[in-house]
């Protein structure tokens, strides 16, 4: 992927999105606190994430472009997955997903300020070099998606792929687990253009956009066709990003 060449114009919008980002997840931090200490309340925490998404993408000048193949019901509960190239994915996740949910993600976000304690009370944390914690994450997934509420999981493991956009492969099995054992739907996501938005810490003006796939049900499966669930998903995806590309 060629590297974009940075200049005045980026340095500025990357100031205009960073400056707007801390305004308006202050303006709600209060809010959101509430909805966190009270258990009750947790899923309008989410709820106000989704809301600074919102604000966020239209105040930055960048309206995020939804192809829904497929709304999610409101009232039911999936596991979303998602390819993962850039920082952006998440918050693009946050404007996408309107479900009640939980990502699933690396616990290191945590220490980021505010933001990292609202990950870490809304979310779920896992370090992936840690067994325990790989366990105890899958039991609280598990407990989640009983309860109703929705996942969000980008199977990759991280923004690790040598050769984007080409997934890295394997998947980890941890999404594809967790839908089929309380036999949730899988719905896959498409990031089609956020790694030329975001390729890395710096962030260039773009519409992202993004595909909302038909679920898939996973109540035919088992884990004896564990590899073939996690082959469909890719390549629902894939195919997209690759159709992406060669459109360009």
């Amino acid at each position: 992927m060629q590297k974009k060449r940075i200049g005045i114009l980026s340095y500025l919008f990357n100031f205009w999105c960073i400056v707007w980002l801390i305004i308006v997840y202050l303006a709600l931090f209060p809010f959101i606190f509430i909805c966190i200490k009270i258990k009750k309340l947790n899923r309008y925490g989410t709820k106000l994430t989704n809301i600074w998404a919102d604000i966020f993408f239209v105040i930055v000048g960048m309206p995020v472009k939804i192809e829904h193949r497929f709304k999610p019901d409101r009232t039911k509960n999936y596991v979303f997955v998602a390819n993962h190239f850039s920082y952006l994915d998440v918050a693009v996740g946050m404007k996408v997903v309107r479900n009640y949910f939980s990502y699933m993600g690396k616990s290191s976000v945590k220490n980021i300020p505010l933001l990292g304690y609202m990950f870490a009370k809304l979310h779920i944390q896992v370090d992936r070099g840690d067994k325990e914690s790989r366990s105890k994450s899958m039991m609280r997934s598990k407990k989640a998606l009983d309860a109703g509420r929705s996942l969000f999981i980008m199977p990759e493991g991280g923004i690790i792929s040598q050769e984007i956009p080409k997934m890295h492969q394997p998947f980890k099995d941890g999404a594809f687990l967790l839908a089929i054992g309380s036999k949730v739907p899988i719905v896959p996501i498409t990031f089609l253009n956020l790694y030329e938005i975001m390729p890395d810490k710096t962030i260039f003006w773009g519409i992202p956009k993004v595909i909302m796939h038909e679920p898939i049900d996973t109540s035919n499966y088992s884990k004896e066709n564990l590899e073939e669930l996690k082959t469909r998903v890719y390549e629902i995806i894939q195919n997209e990003l690759d159709a992406y590309k060669n459109g360009n």
